[in-house]
């Protein structure tokens, strides 16, 4: 499961049809469709709304939203009949990459995580950040409950970290991701981060996106597709990550 999370004010707007059955199926460096070749049904730009109407705003339930409407997804694939719910992974990219951290923080329905460029202490982006307007000093108590390094000692499930060595993207230094690893590595958690030379917000040279794919498919073989089996690992191999 792929996702990318977006706030409405409305929940007519979070309603509106979206996209059409008849576009092509297109492949980007960071499309998780390649894993269809791999044997994975992949539920591609899952829907996940975040709606706060009224005097509410979105983020003010953002973890109860967010995890029911995965639990939704995954529901609807076994209603389909192409989604087994005991070996499900969730990934994402940048704000995705947050929801899946806090996917994993806050639910056991996943057997593992990937998370790529993202932003995971929310008091490193004390001005707002995505569609949050108000500050840190606005609204604490949404910063706290948002920021999945606040559990990090709640996480059991295995996560992949990668993020670009150079990432210059406001809200996603890198040293999101090197003191949310070192949090989990800390508290036992199965974690493995890996950086990615020169590459900033999004990845452009081969070799890196050729690794990453390795990477990630590597972490979804080993501990989703057949966890009784054993995989190549970077560390087998003598693989360098960085």
């Amino acid at each position: 499961m792929e996702a990318y999370p977006v706030e409405f004010k409305d929940k007519k707007d979070a309603g509106q049809v979206k996209g059409s059955p008849y576009t092509f199926t297109r492949l980007s460096w960071g499309s998780p469709v390649f894993w269809v070749t791999q044997g994975y049904a992949v539920l591609q730009g899952t829907s996940i709304p975040i709606v706060g109407e009224g005097t509410k705003e979105p983020n003010d339930t953002y973890v109860e939203q967010l995890t029911a409407s995965a639990k939704a997804a995954i529901d609807e694939g076994a209603r389909l009949g192409v989604v087994d719910t005991k070996r499900v992974a969730v990934m994402g990219h940048s704000y995705g990459a947050f929801m899946t951290a806090n996917l994993l923080a806050h639910t056991n329905i996943f057997k593992a995580g990937i998370a790529r460029s993202g932003a995971y202490n929310r008091t490193l982006t004390p001005f707002g950040f995505q569609g949050e307007e108000r500050t840190y000093w606005e609204a604490p108590e949404v910063y706290g409950q948002m920021s999945p390094f606040n559990y990090a000692n709640k996480i059991k499930t295995p996560i992949l970290l990668i993020h670009g060595e150079a990432d210059n993207n406001s809200g996603t230094f890198p040293i999101q991701s090197e003191r949310f690893y070192n949090a989990l590595k800390g508290h036992g958690a199965t974690v493995r981060y890996v950086v990615l030379p020169a590459e900033s917000h999004g990845y452009a040279a081969r070799e890196s996106i050729m690794h990453m794919l390795w990477e990630m498919n590597s972490w979804l073989d080993k501990y989703v597709k057949n966890p009784a089996a054993p995989v190549a690992t970077p560390e087998a191999n003598n693989t360098p990550v960085k």
